[in-house]
């Protein structure tokens, strides 16, 4: 199977396409549906590839118990978990007003369904793809079911083994055949000796016919840049328009300004990357010219001599000669011309000299 998909109409990920980032808007909105589409146009501004959101059913997401406990974090929307978690999740209209504007605004709409009703309201939404949270990954029910919906995903692993994670992979290829994992860690904000960078080659190693990517809540931007470096196909990071707002994920979201500095710092780095085949390119040809050595006569040397090393030095010459590199080539050939002291040796005067070029321009 490809090691790239289209992952949204038009847009493929994997393979050479670029790096696709995802601004998680998650529940950063503060149950404000303003503030969500000023975060959705931010995204957008700011470069990325998708606004995504998290969305749940509460009663099917939680039990009674754990939606009644009291929540007295300073971060809470209400006295029980309950009532801070039913402040900050929209309405089934909510999230289509919300997927409207996002299509006017030009951006990619998407969300993490945390229960099964969510995932059928999703699917109804007909978004492009889903996003599997690491608080989903082991529940193997749920995501034999989303797999089945035929809809490409996107797979995080916090708090999982490479053992789980083999059995993920197997679990959503039996049914769908386009889907990307992404190494994660679930800490917020996230330390950096505990965000393991090599599993992203591990997870390349274990898993070649899929797409590998990064989801992060560190801070700033340098560790999911070198995650790109790496090989991560997506992105993903948390986003705020302020980090000192009242919620869990804010210190480890980023500002504007951090986002647009990302998305640019990404698409640097993939110019950056380059090809992987080594050669000498255009733009190093001047500095060739100018200070490629060559072969040059260390003594004067007679017509009809042959060559020995003794003879001959490198050093840069004009006019430029046989390449430094050929120099044991010319060993036993015979010179059609004298050659002065301290000259250039070039090709046409080593009798069946026939160079070839070990540089290409391209």
């Amino acid at each position: 199977m490809p090691l790239k998909f289209e992952l949204c109409p038009g847009r493929m990920i994997g393979g050479n396409h670029p790096c696709f980032i995802i601004a998680e808007i998650g529940q950063n909105h503060q149950g404000d549906i303003e503030i969500a589409k000023k975060m959705i146009k931010m995204a957008k501004d700011c470069g990325a590839d998708c606004a995504k959101f998290q969305k749940s059913e509460l009663q099917y997401k939680f039990n009674k118990r754990a939606l009644e406990r009291p929540y007295t974090s300073i971060h809470s929307w209400g006295a029980t978990y309950g009532e801070h978690k039913r402040h900050l999740e929209f309405s089934h209209e909510q999230f289509r007003e919300l997927q409207k504007y996002a299509k006017e605004v030009g951006i990619v709409f998407t969300a993490s369904g945390q229960d099964e009703m969510t995932v059928e309201f999703l699917d109804e939404l007909n978004v492009p793809f889903f996003k599997v949270a690491s608080l989903d990954v082991s529940n193997f029910l749920y995501l034999e079911k989303i797999a089945k919906k035929g809809r490409p995903m996107v797979v995080s692993s916090g708090m999982q083994s490479m053992e789980t994670m083999r059995r993920v992979y197997k679990t959503v290829k039996a049914h769908n055949q386009n889907f990307a994992l992404l190494q994660c860690t679930s800490a917020y904000p996230l330390d950096p000796e505990n965000v393991n960078l090599r599993v992203i080659k591990e997870y390349m190693k274990e898993f070649p016919d899929i797409p590998i990517g990064y989801s992060g809540h560190e801070s700033g931007i340098s560790i999911s840049v070198a995650a790109v470096a790496l090989g991560a196909k997506v992105i993903e990071r948390h986003v705020t328009l302020d980090k000192t707002w009242k919620g869990n994920d804010h210190m480890a979201s980023l500002e504007p300004s951090e986002l647009a500095e990302l998305v640019r710092s990404v698409r640097l780095v993939e110019k950056a990357l380059g090809s992987g085949v080594k050669r000498m390119l255009p733009c190093e040809k001047a500095c060739y010219d100018k200070l490629g050595k060559t072969v040059v006569a260390k003594v004067k040397i007679p017509k009809g001599t042959a060559l020995t090393l003794d003879m001959l030095a490198v050093k840069v010459a004009v006019p430029m000669g046989v390449a430094a590199e050929d120099i044991f080539q010319l060993i036993g050939r015979v010179v059609t011309e004298d050659v002065g002291e301290d000259e250039s040796v070039t090709p046409e005067v080593v009798d069946s000299y026939g160079k070839k070029a070990n540089c290409e321009y391209f």
